[in-house]
């Protein structure tokens, strides 16, 4: 008897010791300038969000880089060095080496795609607005830095310095930005990239499908001949945006550029048509 209760004295003890080393860590004392355990912020989930947030912005901007340039050097050279193809191209690399980039956020680099990974792939909805942020920045990012490479080579094209024209035969906004041919109708303007944007989202679906193939490495490598394909098949009549910031951010900087409100107004505004679909 004498031994049990020794022995449930010495519990009691140890539980009063671990009730106190708990207070003392949780309950700092006042005026210590300790805080709370529980009051702490995540920093691993904080710092998680912001290395996601730089692997989208790097990711977009190296997508932004190849696909522009491409276009810039088939503009600017009148097609003598490069054609639609080499365009594409640009793109089809862009976004595979972006996706390699970014491998840390999953490769995203287009809101479309992170809107649907919230609505159907349980990603954080809290994570939507950093991402979108971030792939706008990166996209405006890499247009700047084109932007710079050939601002001689826009100013020999478009006839003088500082001349900057959306339309025309010396425009050189559709190096930056996507705009619809003259013939498109309103429904056809919408019904175009909204096709094109269905084709990109089913098959991204059933790229990173991993049951089905199981080759995670090769997702980029998909979505090279996936954008090729959608470029070659379905660019034309509007350029095939399937993408906000692709659009979008390009466009924020050819009019902080000098190319005037004239970059929303074309088309019909046209660039209203990516928003709500891309």
């Amino acid at each position: 008897m004498e031994k049990e209760s020794s022995i449930h004295i010495s519990t009691e003890k140890l539980d009063t010791i671990s009730q106190v080393d708990t207070i003392a860590v949780n309950d700092p004392a006042r005026g210590s300038g300790m805080v709370a355990t529980d009051d702490q912020p995540k920093w691993h989930e904080v710092r998680s969000l912001w290395q996601d947030a730089v692997s989208e912005f790097l990711g977009t901007t190296v997508l932004i880089l190849f696909g522009l340039g491409g276009i810039a050097q088939v503009v600017l050279s009148k097609n003598k060095n490069g054609d639609y193809q080499s365009s594409t191209w640009g793109f089809g690399i862009g976004v595979m080496l972006g996706a390699y980039v970014a491998d840390k956020s999953g490769g995203h680099l287009n809101p479309a795609i992170t809107l649907a990974f919230c609505v159907y792939r349980g990603l954080p909805w809290r994570k939507f607005p950093v991402y979108l942020v971030a792939q706008l920045l990166g996209a405006m990012t890499g247009a700047v830095i084109v932007y710079v490479n050939y601002m001689s080579a826009i100013d020999n094209f478009e006839g003088g310095p500082y001349l900057r024209t959306v339309t025309g035969p010396n425009a050189t906004a559709g190096i930056f930005a996507t705009y619809p041919t003259k013939f498109m109708t309103q429904f056809g303007m919408f019904f175009s990239e909204f096709l094109a944007s269905t084709i990109l989202q089913f098959n991204i679906f059933a790229l990173v499908d991993h049951l089905k193939i199981g080759a995670v490495n090769l997702i980029p490598l998909g979505l090279f001949f996936l954008v090729i394909g959608l470029g070659t098949s379905f660019g034309w009549e509007t350029g095939a945006a399937i993408n906000l910031a692709r659009d979008l951010g390009p466009r924020l900087v050819t009019y902080l550029f000098g190319y005037g409100t004239e970059v929303f107004s074309a088309g019909g505004y046209y660039f209203w048509v990516c928003i709500p679909i891309d």
